[in-house]
């Protein structure tokens, strides 16, 4: 018996934590460079905590940091948790992505210190650490980084009066500038502070087009860290002055200048009007337009991206529902008080969450208060697409896909140089006209809610309350799958009801992140995981990730934009999960599960996997046998099984439990005390007539209202809308109206001095055509100008017909007088 124990003394003695004899690389009791593998004595997989099945030294081994996340800037020190060293002269080396490494260090508490380096992409970045001086890397963790533009403002530095800055040196912008930071950001008694530039050099959309940061110059060394420096801004020297994008970075005076990956706090990156030199102060509209020309001139010879950009939603009720597609734009959200700067007249814009294909170029699209789309064609307020997408694209690093700073380069910095600095304007608004909406097909929607019901793509309802896992969703074409789990509710009372509801919804599209989002027990709030790993929001709440992305809003709702344009929406309603899927119009014929098959056609919904189709009529009996053939299958399973209760009742039993029977829906009876305050509440509703009849819940049965209400509002929102296009002016005259859907009417006039050919108004019919053409505005006089030369006209005429009598009658007279004797 003692003797069988060593085998197990000396596997402990190896997985002991801390900083002493390191284990084997791989040993299998260890978790050692086998951070994410559950096979061997021991897992080191995110389910073993769940699961009581962890490596004793998984937490050294499988790190925890804090802060998880920061600016693709770098310069973030964050902290190894749970790992104490003792030695703080031991040589600490973090590695990002096999390749980019920066030096950390052990504070006097035996803390581990790491610090971020400056990227050029955005997503969850692996880090492996050396307390070695770089001989081995046994340690493993993941840092996010995030857009720029999603960071706090305590990480920055701030530029006082922005606008100022980025415009210093123009007409009437002149004296100090300032910049300002937190001191306990950057805990150090002397500071630096640096300009930086960013380029984007090469032949554009070849391969040797390349991103780089550069340190230029400092502005101030080994000052007083007190948070604030004002300056006199100076000409830059000649040979900085080609970067005109930047951001400045304040270090610890102890760093040489320009040090890569150090702790750092930067700046927005900004338009470098203040850094510009002599000829742009000199003159800086003459400036500005020479750059605006040679802008237009590099973009002629450029790809056409305007091609491959998806159409803009007709209206604002479209383009808020179409959440897989297009998300609010920061600059301009109408949840966020709709600060429209480079907009206005607009209160909100979107813009298209993936980039295009082959050009990493975005759509943006922006709305007036009345719902109606801003087009650059009637006012420069109108939304202009962009060559490089604000949030990048994937593989990110290439140029013009590094998130926003490629969109500084082709599509910010020309605004200031044709806009904002040089009245030049409608050079830029020609090379970033807005899409109309002719072709713009809104997405497909698809519910599921309450005990579950479900509404179909095409429209059909259905009640499944089955308990297990089963198949939402399977698409051929990108191997698009949505699975979700049903469990039963515990009644206050401590039983069981007969109806079950959604618990946990997982998908994957092709070979993407697998994106779970669950109840958290008994807690009524979403828990998310990503590849079976639960995810913290407590600092970024919008997550670059494999194929997708992710969003959560104020903890109870979870969007997932996938690369395909299909969306997925998760919210907690009532005790339950609410479900919603958005499909763009390429998913058509190509759709199969418990949320029917999209082909317009509702008679096919209910097809088994063997294709045979039930009936429209079917029974609910038929409908339950329906969806327990949708039932998931283990080894196709996406759903976390982190728990013995998930274990043992949905990963080892049948993923369709064929000993719950359900109550069906012509087997509801409300209770006679509750009959009319269900009539009251649920009206003609079915569904929340069920809920309360299956549950005794007046609650639960208003959840399902309201959320099956919310679908029917979505699915009013999504209908298709006709355009007829955008109309054009009459040249020397304007119109009123910038409305182009059925029904709309443009009103058209002339400039004085021009009248109108034509008629004096259009109206878009249902069929997509104008009722008339533009008219035409004609020179020539005004309607009063033509009477008054009319009536002038005819005066002279009586005038000469006057004096022509009065002549013959003195011709006559005359002739008289001659006769007389």
């Amino acid at each position: 018996m003692k003797l069988s124990l060593l085998p197990w003394a000396l596997l402990l003695l190896v997985t002991a934590p801390g900083p002493g004899p390191r284990p084997a690389a791989g040993a299998q009791g260890s978790c050692s460079h086998r951070c994410g593998v559950q096979d061997g004595p021991c897992s080191c997989h995110p389910t073993c905590f769940g699961l009581a099945s962890c490596c004793s030294d998984i937490r050294d081994f499988c790190l925890e940091i804090l802060p998880y996340s920061g600016s693709i800037m770098g310069g973030k020190d964050f902290v190894v948790q749970h790992l104490n060293w003792s030695n703080p002269n031991d040589s600490v080396i973090c590695r990002f992505k096999e390749s980019i490494q920066t030096r950390g260090f052990v504070d006097s508490s035996g803390r581990v210190h790491c610090v971020s380096p400056l990227l050029y992409e955005t997503g969850r970045i692996p880090f492996t650490l050396s307390m070695d001086n770089g001989c081995s890397f046994p340690r493993s963790g993941t840092w996010l980084a995030v857009h720029p533009s999603k960071v706090s403002e305590s990480e920055k530095s701030q530029l006082v009066n922005e606008t100022r800055w980025q415009y210093y040196g123009t007409a009437s912008t002149q004296g100090n500038l300032t910049l300002t930071w937190n001191t306990l950001a950057l805990p150090t008694n002397s500071i630096t502070i640096e300009l930086w530039g960013y380029e984007e050099t090469g032949k554009p959309y070849s391969q040797e087009w390349t991103a780089a940061w550069s340190y230029l110059y400092s502005l101030a060394t080994n000052i007083t860290n007190s948070g604030s420096f004002t300056f006199t801004p100076k000409p830059a020297p000649q040979n900085y002055q080609r970067w005109k994008v930047g951001a400045l970075r304040i270090v610890n005076s102890k760093h040489h200048a320009g040090e890569k990956d150090v702790h750092a706090l930067w700046s927005n990156e900004h338009a470098l009007a203040w850094h510009l030199g002599d000829d742009f102060r000199a003159d800086p509209v003459a400036w500005a337009r020479a750059q605006c020309l040679a802008w237009e001139e590099l973009e002629d010879q450029l790809p056409n991206f305007l091609e491959e950009l998806p159409d803009c939603p007709c209206t604002l009720a479209q383009a808020q529902a179409d959440s897989g597609r297009f998300q609010a734009d920061y600059g301009c959200d109408i949840e966020h008080g709709s600060v429209c700067t480079y907009h206005p007249g607009a209160v909100h814009c979107v813009r298209s969450v993936q980039a295009s294909p082959l050009y990493g170029s975005g759509q943006q699209c922006c709305y007036t208060a009345a719902g109606t789309q801003l087009l650059t064609a009637d006012s420069t307020s109108g939304s202009t697409p962009d060559r490089g997408h604000d949030w990048g694209a994937p593989p990110y690093r290439v140029p013009p896909r590094v998130p926003g700073l490629s969109h500084w380069i082709y599509d910010v910095i020309s605004f200031y140089y044709c806009c904002l600095w040089a009245p030049e304007c409608s050079r830029y608004m020609q090379r970033r006209p807005s899409s109309d909406c002719r072709s713009y097909q809104p997405p497909r929607l698809a519910s599921t809610f309450g005990d579950p019901h479900f509404v179909t793509f095409d429209g059909t309802n259905f009640t499944f309350n089955g308990r297990g896992e089963y198949v939402l969703l399977e698409a051929s074409g990108t191997d698009l799958r949505v699975q979700a789990r049903a469990q039963t509710r515990m009644t206050p009372e401590g039983s069981q009801d007969r109806g079950t509801g959604l618990t946990a919804v997982a998908v994957q599209e092709g070979n993407s992140d697998v994106v779970e989002v669950r109840l958290r027990d008994g807690a009524g709030a979403l828990q998310v995981l990503l590849n079976q790993e639960v995810l913290s929001f407590k600092e970024q709440r919008w997550m670059d990730l494999k194929g997708m992305f992710l969003s959560v809003a104020a903890g109870d709702r979870v969007s997932v934009m996938l690369s395909s344009g299909a969306g997925l929406e998760v919210s907690v309603q009532g005790p339950f999960l609410s479900v919603v899927v958005l499909l763009p119009n390429k998913f058509l014929t190509h759709t199969r599960g418990l949320l029917g098959t999209l082909n317009d056609n509702p008679s096919d919904d209910f097809t088994l996997r063997s294709g045979q189709v039930l009936p429209p009529s079917a029974s609910s009996r038929e409908l339950f046998q329906f969806g327990a053939d949708w039932a998931v299958e283990n080894a196709s399973s996406l759903l976390t099984y982190d728990s013995k209760f998930l274990v043992e009742n949905f990963l080892l039993r049948p993923k369709h439990d064929p000993n719950f029977l359900p109550l069906f829906p012509e087997e509801t009876t409300s209770s006679p005390s509750q009959a009319s305050e269900v009539a009251k509440l649920c009206g003609d509703n079915n569904f929340c007539n069920f809920d309360v009849a299956a549950t005794g819940s007046l609650s639960v049965g208003n959840a399902t209202r309201l959320v099956h209400r919310q679908h029917l509002l979505r699915a009013q929102s999504l209908q298709p809308v006709v355009s007829c296009g955008w109309l054009a002016p009459p040249s020397n005259g304007h119109k009123e109206g910038m409305r182009y859907l059925v029904g709309s009417t443009v009103h058209f006039h002339c400039d004085s001095g021009y009248s109108l050919a034509g008629a004096e108004a259009s109206t878009c019919q249902a069929d997509g055509t104008w009722s008339r053409p533009t008219p035409t505005c004609q020179p020539g006089r005004s309607y009063a100008v033509l009477l008054g030369v009319i009536f002038g006209g005819l005066a002279v005429v009586v005038l000469v017909a006057l004096v022509y009598v009065l002549l013959r009658r003195r011709k006559s007279n005359t002739a008289v007088w001659g006769s007389r004797p």
